[in-house]
């Protein structure tokens, strides 16, 4: 591979080309020809993608691997090649050694010559009974996140491109960053840094302004996707190719630290990284300078993601329109119930979201929805059944019947539970072109993550007359999904904000403007230095994005609902709004 990468040897710059699987397809050709680059990242695994390839992989055995990045490295591959970039990449999903193979089979179609490695051994289903995880019926796919170590092995031993199962997304910066600074397992500081620019980057253009709270401020139309120029010692500085549009400001990147996070520990497998100790500034137009992470040593133990069946759904939405819209969706309520004769489904959950207003100037307008959501293990219960039940009302229910589209079969649904395993329990591998399989050991030293006390708040900011408002006007916001639980970061937007923030977003407060985590676990996390609060909503979205259990499934528009709310905010901060 022709080396046309980077000129400054001392500055490492990764750059990242997909935040999952569906992300913009052109993304890798306009990272590869924006500007210099050592190392291109894709991130394409999810918790949901795992489900998704588990399918692909039930249907032919060579599959499981992100088909998309195959036809990218089609278009791609040759570029890369003549720059010198290296490529890592989890894409190759359930299948890393498939898709292995299927680029060693293209380079010399596309005339290149590339040396291929991929990093194994994250794949537990065939050892389900041995670490029981057997009893879960209809498991699909079970598997341990990996750290960089095999990543960094792949490319010391020269590979050109490295394809890995489930690793940690942040791996995918991490590995490179270990093999051109010659870390080793006890540089903590120096891998927490790395570990932080790679939680940065691994969602793409979410680092850049993509879904950011304040998108009217910047040029939010297409977003470029994020480079971290990482350092030896682990510091790094976000920024993005010239010309792209969005923006790289320490709101954008706090935005992205905060996501799917919890505590100031952020555990992995090669680092516990102290998320508190982060300093963040603007270091010029479009780059902002990370510095201080600390790392402390790795849990002894690695997560362990479990796919599974959960079973069979239905969906059906009813559209009461005007007048008596309480009663109208009480007199449906009773004819659905009454046709589950047999047997009533294992969940049967009901849901009215009153669009409607008076006086209404659409019918549209006029209308609200009641959702039925029908789950069992039995397809029979909840498919043609709920189907035909809903469809016989068309002329026998409330006056102005109609549904938001025809009722379908029973849907199957996933499941997604996360368990621990020693990681010592778990092979890792890098395995090179020629064969040879590198193992990497686990951590020698390791330690039990335990959460830590709430740091000492800031003394209470402005006084003085208050406005009820929403909280959006002074705060920024990002929620996500782990699991069956939300994540919910709030930031302040300015020092006097902060002070406000911290004694008035509590727990309590939380519950009484989100009514539906009211009666859930919630934890609260505080992080000075980010001027932020990250709240975990235990079981909000149930089993998870799979089993759809919520309007908004992977929590993703939580944060822009709380922002929203309306808060007693005082004037004063108001004032500074921007």
């Amino acid at each position: 591979m022709a080396d046309q990468r980077a000129g400054d040897a001392s500055v490492l710059r990764i750059g990242n080309a997909s935040g999952f699987y569906g992300d913009r397809f052109a993304a890798v050709r306009e990272q590869l020809e924006g500007g210099p680059l050592d190392v291109l990242t894709g991130d394409y695994l999810a918790e949901l993608t795992m489900a998704i390839l588990a399918a692909d992989r039930r249907e032919d055995p060579a599959l499981g691997y992100a088909k998309t990045f195959l036809r990218q490295m089609s278009d791609c591959l040759a570029i890369a090649a003549a720059r010198g970039v290296r490529i890592v990449t989890n894409a190759g999903g359930l299948n890393p050694a498939g898709l292995a193979e299927e680029l060693r089979k293209l380079a010399p179609r596309l005339g290149v010559e590339v040396d291929v490695a991929s990093v194994e051994g994250d794949d537990l289903l065939r050892r389900a009974d041995e670490l029981g995880f057997s009893a879960r019926p209809g498991l699909l796919a079970a598997n341990a996140y990996l750290g960089a170590f095999g990543i960094a092995e792949a490319l010391r031993a020269g590979a050109d491109v490295v394809v890995t199962g489930r690793v940690t997304d942040a791996s995918l910066v991490v590995g490179p960053a270990i093999a051109r600074f010659g870390w080793t397992s006890d540089d903590l500081d120096a891998l927490a840094g790395a570990t932080v620019a790679g939680h940065v980057l691994e969602c793409g253009t979410q680092a850049t302004g993509g879904n950011f709270s304040f998108f009217t401020e910047i040029d939010a139309r297409r977003p470029g996707f994020p480079i971290a120029e990482l350092h030896a010692d682990g510091s790094s500085v976000i920024t993005k190719h010239p010309g792209t549009g969005g923006a790289v400001t320490v709101e954008t990147v706090t935005a992205q630290l905060l996501y799917e996070t919890s505590g100031a520990r952020y555990a992995g497998p090669d680092v516990t990284t102290r998320l508190d100790s982060l300093r963040l500034r603007q270091a010029g137009p479009d780059r902002v300078h990370i510095s201080g992470a600390r790392g402390e040593a790795p849990p002894p133990t690695l997560k362990v993601g479990l796919n599974r069946q959960g079973g069979f759904r239905s969906q059906v939405g009813f559209v009461l329109t005007g007048l008596e819209i309480e009663a109208k969706a009480a007199l449906v309520r009773a004819q659905m119930e009454a046709s589950f004769t047999d047997r009533r489904p294992a969940e049967v959950r009901w849901t009215l979201d009153r669009t409607d207003r008076p006086d209404a100037p659409t019918e549209q307008q006029a209308s609200a929805l009641l959702r039925l959501v029908v789950r069992d293990r039995d397809a029979r219960l909840v498919g043609r059944a709920v189907s035909s039940a809903a469809v016989e009302l068309a002329l026998a229910g409330f006056p102005g019947f109609h549904l938001t589209a025809p009722p379908g079969e029973a849907a199957p649904y996933g499941v997604f539970e996360a368990e621990f395993v020693s990681a010592a329990e778990v092979e890792h591998n890098a395995v090179l072109t020629d064969g040879r399989r590198v193992a990497v050991r686990p951590p020698v030293v390791t330690r039990a993550v335990e959460p830590l006390p709430e740091p000492e708040l800031p003394e209470t900011g402005t006084a003085g007359p208050t406005r009820r408002a929403p909280l959006g006007l002074v705060a920024g916001a990002r929620s996500g999904d782990k699991g069956g639980d939300a994540n919910i970061g709030v930031w302040a937007r300015t020092d006097e904000g902060w002070r406000w923030l911290a004694h008035a977003l509590t727990t309590e407060k939380l519950r009484e403007l989100l009514p539906e985590a009211s009666a859930l676990p919630v934890t609260r996390h505080v992080l000075p230095n980010l001027r932020a609060v990250n709240f975990v909503v235990e079981g909000l979205l149930g089993e998870g994005v799979g089993a759809q259990a919520r309007f908004d499934p992977q929590a993703k528009a939580v944060a822009e609902w709380l922002r929203a709310r309306h808060m007693d905010i005082p004037c004063a901060l108001i004032g500074h709004v921007r």
